[in-house]
C-alpha cells in the first residue's frame, strides 16, 4: 500500500465558548479567524475584460501544488500525476487555452457550513461555493442556487468532465434525492463524499465491540473513546442508539423500502425524540474521553483512547499518520447505520447575476477539477474521496485506487470489489483491488466503503429554523451545562464564592472613591 500525502482538510473548528453561544441565542457556529473575506466589488470584469470568479471552499480542500518531484504518481494507464502549480492557477491557464478568455479566481475559504451561510447573509458575494449536502439543500430550498445549464450535462462535449466521469453510485444519489420536487443534480455537482464510523486500535478493542455505537455507553470503556464536536454528527450518532432496536430488527432491515424508512427515521427531529437523544448524549458526554475536532488521531497514537468517531476522510488520514508511529488502526462502521455525507458545488444567483460568461466559468471550474488526473491530485493532497470515477476509456481513478491499496505480494491477499462505484456493476471483475488481508478493514474500507455498508448509509437532511433552534439548545445543554451533575452543596459553595468576590470588589471600589475625602 502506497502513502498519500493526506494533507487533511479541516472540516470542523473548535466550538465557540458555551456561555458566548448561549448569549448569542443558541448558535453553536465557530468562525475561522483566518477565513479570507471575499471581494465585494460585485465580481465585474476588469478593464482588460477578465472574468472574475469568486469561489468559496472548505479550508485546505484543494490541491495547492508545490509537490516534490519524487511525489509524482505513475499510474498503470501511463498517466503521471504531479501537482506543480496550485489547482487554481492551473485552472486559470487552462480556461484561457480552452475558451480564449482570461479568468481571475478570487478564492476564499470557510470552516463550517454555518460560517459560509453567515458570510452570505452578511453580504459577502460568491459565484461558486462548496457546502455539504444539508446546506446546499437549504440553499436550494431558499431559492439561492442557480441550476446548471443544459450544456453542462451534454455528454458529447469533451470538456464536460464532470458528467462524463462522475461515479454512477454518486450520480444516482444526486438524481434520486430531491428538494421541492427537483433533483439535487440540477443544482449541485459533487466534489467529495464519505461516511462516518469508528477508528480504533485493534490491540485494545475488538471489531465486534466496535460494531455498535452502544460502546459509547459502555462503562468498560469509560473515558477511552472520543466523539466529534459537532451537533449534527453527534445527534445522528445518538439517534441511532436511541432507535437501535428498530434499526437492527429483521423486519426493518428486510423491508422493501428499507432505504426510505431508514432516511425517515434518521431525520426524526420531533420534540420527543430530541429529548430522548439529549438523554443519551448526556450519558455519552459523561462516558466519553472528549468531544474533539482534530485531536483524535494523536490521542489514539498516544494511547489516551482506544477509539474515535470520525468522518471517513479523517479516518484515512488518522490511519496513515498512525502508521508512521507503527500503530495500525482499523475502521468500523456501526451496525445500526451510518451517515453518508456529500460536499457539492453550487452556483449562487446573487453572484452570477445573470452573467452568462461568469456561469460558463463556474461550470468550467467544476469540469476542470473533475478531470480524473485533477481529481487524483485533490484526493492525494487532502485525503478524502472524490466523486469522480472515470470511465471505460479513462481508468485513472481506479488505477489510483490500485496505486494506493493493491498488495505488492501474491499471498494472503483478498479481493476488494469496487465495480459498484467505478462502473455501476457490482459484479464487474475489471474493478477489483487485490489487497493484503490485514488491510481489508483499514484505509480502503474507509475510502471506498463496501456495498453492504452503504446499504445502511443514509443522508441527514436540513431542518427548519425552528427545529435547528431546538437542536442548538440541546447541544448547548450537552456541551455547556450539566446542572444536575452537581449536588446542592456544591452550588451553595459556588454562590458563596461569587458573593465573596462581589463583596471584595465592592469594598475596593468604596475605598478608591473615598480615599481622598
Amino acid at each position: 500500500m502506497r502513502k498519500r500525502r493526506g494533507k487533511k482538510a479541516c472540516l470542523a473548528l473548535m466550538m465557540a465558548g458555551c456561555l458566548l453561544a448561549a448569549a448569542a441565542g443558541g448558535s453553536m457556529t465557530a468562525f475561522a479567524s483566518e477565513t479570507d473575506a471575499a471581494s465585494n466589488n460585485g465580481g465585474t470584469a476588469s478593464d482588460d475584460d477578465t472574468i472574475v470568479l469568486r469561489i468559496c471552499n472548505w479550508e485546505e480542500y484543494i490541491d495547492e501544488g508545490d509537490w516534490d518531484e519524487d511525489e509524482a504518481i505513475d499510474l498503470d494507464n501511463g498517466v503521471t500525476v504531479l501537482g506543480e502549480n496550485s489547482m487554481i492557477k492551473d485552472f486559470e491557464e487552462w480556461y484561457y487555452e480552452t475558451y480564449g478568455k482570461k479568468v481571475k479566481v478570487e478564492y476564499s475559504t470557510f470552516g463550517t457550513n454555518e460560517e459560509l451561510y453567515t458570510l452570505m447573509s452578511l453580504g459577502n458575494e460568491f459565484d461558486l461555493v462548496c457546502p455539504s449536502e444539508y446546506m446546499f439543500m437549504k440553499l436550494i430550498a431558499e431559492g439561492k442556487v442557480l441550476a446548471y445549464s443544459d450544456d453542462f450535462f451534454d455528454t458529447s462535449v469533451e470538456t464536460n468532465y464532470y458528467v462524463n466521469n462522475v461515479s454512477p453510485y454518486i450520480r444516482n444519489i444526486y438524481e434520486s434525492n430531491e428538494i421541492n420536487g427537483e433533483s439535487w443534480s440540477q443544482y449541485a455537482a459533487g466534489y467529495m463524499w464519505g461516511i462516518t464510523g469508528m477508528v480504533y486500535d485493534p490491540e485494545e478493542v475488538t471489531a465486534e465491540e466496535m460494531s455498535s455505537l452502544t460502546i459509547l455507553l459502555d462503562d468498560d470503556y469509560n473515558k477511552q473513546i472520543s466523539i466529534k464536536d459537532s451537533s449534527r454528527d453527534s445527534y445522528f450518532m445518538a439517534l441511532a442508539i436511541y432507535k437501535r432496536d428498530l434499526l437492527t430488527s429483521e423486519g426493518f432491515t428486510q423491508s422493501e423500502d428499507y432505504a426510505g424508512q431508514l432516511q425517515e427515521e434518521m431525520n426524526d427531529v420531533s420534540t420527543e425524540t430530541i429529548a430522548g437523544v439529549e438523554e443519551i448524549l448526556t450519558e455519552i458526554s459523561r462516558n466519553a474521553y472528549s468531544f474533539e475536532t482534530d485531536s483524535g488521531k494523536a490521542d489514539l497514537v498516544a494511547g489516551k483512547i482506544v477509539g474515535n468517531y470520525q468522518w471517513s476522510g479523517d479516518a484515512v488520514y488518522s490511519m496513515d499518520q498512525a502508521e508512521e508511529d507503527d500503530v495500525y488502526l482499523e475502521f468500523a462502521v456501526p451496525e445500526e447505520c451510518t451517515n453518508i455525507w456529500m460536499d457539492g458545488w453550487v452556483m449562487l444567483k446573487d453572484g452570477i447575476s445573470g452573467d452568462a460568461e461568469k456561469q460558463q466559468a463556474a461550470e468550467a471550474f467544476v469540469n476542470f477539477i473533475s478531470m480524473p488526473e485533477n481529481a487524483v491530485r485533490n484526493m492525494y493532497y487532502i485525503g478524502y474521496t472524490s466523486v469522480i470515477a472515470g470511465n471505460e476509456d479513462d481508468t485513472t481513478m481506479f488505477d489510483y485506487a490500485n496505486w494506493c491499496y493493491a498488495s505488492e505480494d501474491e499471498e494472503d491477499v483478498a479481493e476488494y470489489p469496487l465495480g459498484y462505484y467505478f462502473s455501476g456493476n457490482s459484479e464487474d471483475e475489471d474493478y477489483i483491488v487485490m489487497v493484503d488481508e490485514e488491510n481489508v478493514s483499514r484505509q480502503i474500507f474507509a475510502q471506498y466503503p463496501s456495498e453492504d455498508v452503504l446499504e445502511r448509509a443514509t443522508i441527514m437532511e436540513y431542518f427548519s429554523t425552528e427545529k435547528m433552534a431546538e437542536l442548538n439548545q440541546m447541544w448547548i445543554n450537552i456541551r455547556c451545562f450539566h446542572l444536575s451533575d452537581y449536588p446542592a452543596a456544591v452550588w451553595v459553595a459556588i454562590l458563596a464564592a461569587v458573593g465573596v468576590v462581589v463583596l471584595v470588589c465592592l469594598r475596593k471600589r468604596y475605598i478608591r472613591l473615598h480615599q481622598y475625602e
